[in-house]
C-alpha cells in the first residue's frame, strides 16, 4: 500500500471571468504522508480552500496531478468522484452543516446512507462515532439543543463514521469560543494519533495550526514554504 495519502504534481487551478483567465493556484507540487497532520496557512485569496476542495474532490484542477488515497482523480468522472468522496473523505466545517429537522444520530449515520451497510451495522459506527467524542449521551438531540461545541463533535463523528482515509476541515473552530475551540483541535489530533487518519486542516489562526505535524504556507497561489511543527501541545487523554 502506498503510504502517501495526498499527491500533488504541478497543481494549477483557474476560474474565467469572461475572457480573463483568474489564476489561483499555480504549479503546487505536495506530499502527504499517510497518517500525517497537515495545516494550510495564508492570507485570504492565497488559494487555501481552493487546494483543500481539490484534494477533497469537491473541485476540479485545471492542470497537473492530483492523486488522492490511491485514485488519480483527474479522470474521473462526476459519478465516480461522488463514490471515491464518500469512501474516502470525512469533511469537517466551519459551520458544521448539520441537517436540523435530524437528531445527532441521524445526522452521524447520514454519509452511511450512501454505502450498501445493513441497518445493524450502521448503528454501531454511529454509536461507536458518537462515543469517540464523548456525545453518547446526546445522540437524540437535536442542534438546536446542543452547543456549538457539541455542534462541531456531532459534525466530527459524522465525518469519521465510514472510516475514511482522509480528513479535511475548513476553518472547523471559526465558530467556537476558545474553549470549545481548543476541545475539537485535542479530539481532530488524537483522531491523528490514535486512529491514523490523515488530516489537511484550513485555518488562519496560528494556535489552531500548532496542532498540525507542517504547516504549508501558501502566497498568492504558490506554495511558500513548509515548516514543521515542533512544540506541539501536549495532548490529554481523550479517546477510550
Amino acid at each position: 500500500m502506498d503510504d502517501v495519502t495526498v499527491r500533488l504534481r504541478g497543481l494549477a487551478k483557474s476560474y474565467w471571468r469572461g475572457p480573463l483567465e483568474i489564476p489561483v493556484l499555480t504549479g503546487i507540487d505536495l506530499e502527504i504522508p499517510r497518517g500525517g497532520y497537515y495545516a494550510l496557512m495564508g492570507p485570504s485569496g492565497s488559494g487555501k480552500t481552493t487546494l483543500l476542495n481539490l484534494i477533497a474532490g469537491i473541485d476540479r484542477p485545471s492542470g497537473g496531478e492530483l492523486e488522492v488515497c490511491g485514485h488519480a482523480l483527474n479522470g474521473l468522472n462526476d459519478d465516480d468522484l461522488a463514490g471515491w468522496r464518500s469512501r474516502n473523505v470525512g469533511f469537517i466545517f466551519q459551520n458544521y452543516n448539520l441537517v436540523p429537522v435530524l437528531n445527532a444520530y441521524e445526522n452521524v449515520e447520514l454519509p452511511l446512507l450512501l454505502q450498501d451497510l445493513g441497518r445493524a451495522e450502521r448503528r454501531e459506527r454511529v454509536l461507536r462515532a458518537l462515543s469517540l467524542v464523548n456525545l453518547s449521551d446526546r445522540m437524540h438531540n437535536y442542534p438546536r439543543q446542543l452547543s456549538g461545541g457539541q455542534e462541531q463533535r456531532v459534525a466530527i463523528a459524522r465525518a469519521i463514521v465510514h472510516d475514511p482515509e482522509l480528513i479535511v476541515a475548513d476553518e472547523p473552530t471559526g465558530a467556537l469560543d476558545a474553549k470549545n475551540a481548543e476541545e475539537a483541535l485535542i479530539l481532530l489530533e488524537h483522531l491523528n494519533q490514535e486512529l491514523g487518519k490523515t488530516i489537511v486542516l484550513v485555518t488562519h489562526d496560528p494556535k489552531a495550526a500548532s496542532h498540525a505535524r507542517f504547516q504549508i504556507h501558501l502566497e498568492k497561489g504558490v506554495l511558500d514554504r513548509t515548516v514543521e511543527v515542533h512544540d506541539r501541545p501536549t495532548l490529554p487523554r481523550l479517546l477510550p
